[in-house]
């Protein structure tokens, strides 16, 4: 697809259908103390699946946290999540271009905006669920959304 006949990204044609957290699971010793955490070691993962005849994008953000204690604990805090979104884009098929192996081609910065949206809505709902727990001092980073495509 030549330069000229690839879609624009448009943010008013991105829509979120749907989004749910479909594992959140928190463990914490009953003994844990939120004053002994001085920091947290995470993991993240993400993945975009496409239905460019539909016009719609999956996207998976799963994440790993632990706390970390200067002092030995027996068991650290921990959650495991997973959040799933639904994306409908109105121009997707200018955006999302299958080549003949069936490899999607993105244009127009359609990964970094899916990836970006993804990340900090699921910061916020993140937010929430860590709430009076013994991870509810851990913020999700802000990042380069782009280091979640090479991912």
């Amino acid at each position: 697809m030549s330069a000229e006949k690839q879609g624009k990204l448009i943010p008013e044609k991105i829509s979120i259908v749907n989004t749910q957290i479909v594992k959140c699971n928190i463990e914490c010793p009953f003994d844990f103390s939120l004053e002994n955490v001085q920091g947290h070691e995470y993991n993240l993962e993400f993945e975009l699946a496409f239905n460019v005849d539909d016009s719609m994008v999956k996207a998976d953000l799963e994440l790993r946290v632990t706390t970390k204690s200067p002092e030995q604990v027996e068991t650290e805090a921990s959650g495991d999540f997973h959040f799933v979104f639904i994306y409908h884009i109105e121009n997707l098929n200018e955006l999302a271009v299958p080549n003949k192996n069936k490899e999607i081609t993105l244009h127009g910065g359609l990964g970094n905006a899916l990836a970006s949206i993804t990340y900090s809505t699921s910061r916020g709902m993140l937010f929430s669920q860590l709430r009076g727990t013994g991870l509810e001092g851990f913020r999700l980073p802000v990042i380069d959304p782009n280091t979640l495509l090479k991912n």
